[in-house]
């Protein structure tokens, strides 16, 4: 550990920078910061085994696994033939998705969506639209967007709308650094504020906490795990007001610093690209989701608070195990007719799992989570439902 690690002190309100040996040896505990101990069991949330089911399809025209239209028909009204992520967030009374790269332009472009419902089962899609009445494409001025070079978060904070998108895709890394932009006018024009990271924050999921927004990301593409930052909402637009998670002192206390080379990791698994986080307020806790190819499938965990401690992984979405393949996932070789057409020999995996809070619903016995998924072949993106429970107090019938 370094004798002059930079140290934010915990005081609410604006930051105070306190560096020096004597400012550690007052933040931290003897041994200096750590990550804190493993959650108790009582305290982890737990997959309900069996429960996790695709709810529909939200984008393209058809459904081939239950072969019929989708209900939201986005190539006929909006031009969008297939498409991948979709994080969302709310902004303005509606919920704001934000698209990959999105067929049905010259060129794989991103793209913005919104709805206004409050149902799962009916979730109705509307894509910003160009005058041409197609999809508009998210643009920031100066900034690449092509091939890999995608839109990751968004948040709403005091009437603005602020996007992290990732940029400077290459043959030596598959995105080289994020940067976050603004938008004043709903999503129609973006303008970049900072390059927010090229180290550990390039794929984000952000969270609102009272005054704070947690930043939670991963560094290299699927090969790295994951880092909290957070910031003051009305900071937002101040890049030098991020603070780094670099541990726990005393009683559990998070300790910050302003340098992101110093922030930890929050576990050990060095697979995560796409992630989101939300606050469950039916279980009361924080719920992280990442696709992992070690377990194989979409892992979850959970915690009390944004920096932990985090649980363990758990798989809520296996591709075999939970009727994704042959189903609404293509398997070559298999007889599933979902496949995109000229795709036939290529698999469909299972990424960006993007958490809906707006449409948690149940109590502490069982709690249905909502999440899009990206399914690669076919090109789409589904509505994902799985049931989660903590483990019952004593006295409490399982």
């Amino acid at each position: 550990m370094r004798t002059r690690l930079r140290m934010i002190s915990l005081l609410p309100g604006r930051r105070h920078l306190v560096v020096g040996w004597f400012a550690m040896v007052a933040a931290t505990s003897a041994c200096g910061p750590s990550l804190g101990q493993a959650p108790k069991e009582e305290d982890v949330v737990r997959y309900l085994n069996g429960s996790t089911r695709k709810v529909c399809q939200l984008t393209g025209d058809f459904d081939r696994q239950f072969g019929q239209p989708t209900l939201n028909k986005t190539e006929t009204r909006f031009g969008v033939v297939g498409t991948d992520l979709g994080s969302s967030f709310e902004h303005d009374g509606k919920l704001y998705f934000l698209f990959g790269d999105t067929w049905g332009r010259p060129g794989l472009r991103d793209a913005v969506a919104w709805t206004t419902s409050e149902d799962p089962e009916h979730l109705d899609l509307h894509f910003l639209t160009a005058p041409d009445g197609r999809w508009q494409p998210l643009t920031v001025p100066g900034i690449s967007l092509g091939v890999f070079e995608v839109p990751s978060y968004g948040v709403s904070v005091n009437g603005a709308m602020y996007v992290v998108v990732t940029t400077d895709h290459s043959p030596e890394r598959t995105m080289g650094r994020s940067v976050l932009a603004v938008s004043r006018d709903d999503g129609t024009t973006f303008t970049k504020l900072y390059d927010l990271s090229t180290m550990k924050f390039i794929n984000v999921a952000l969270c609102k906490v009272g005054e704070w927004l947690y930043v939670f990301g991963s560094g290299e593409y699927r090969a790295s795990s994951v880092c909290v930052a957070r910031i003051e909402q009305a900071e937002m637009e101040h890049r030098e007001s991020v603070q780094y998670f670099v541990g726990t002192g005393a009683e559990g206390a998070p300790l910050w610093t302003a340098a992101e080379g110093e922030a930890v990791t929050l576990f050990q698994h060095n697979v995560v690209g796409e992630l989101s986080v939300a606050y469950c307020e039916p279980l009361g806790r924080y719920l992280l989701l990442y696709n992992s190819t070690r377990p194989r499938g979409i892992a979850m965990r959970s915690a009390k608070q944004p920096w932990g401690p985090w649980s363990e992984a758990t798989v809520v979405f296996g591709p075999g195990r939970d009727a994704g393949y042959g189903h609404f996932m293509h398997a070559p070789g298999a007889e599933d007719a979902v496949s995109d057409p000229g795709r036939e020999q290529e698999w469909g995996g299972e990424y960006g799992p993007y958490l809906i809070p707006r449409f948690f619903t149940g109590d502490q016995a069982t709690t249905t989570i909502f999440y899009t998924m990206s399914t690669w072949n076919p090109y789409q993106v589904v509505l994902m439902r799985t049931d989660l429970r903590l483990p019952p107090t004593a006295g409490q019938t399982p």
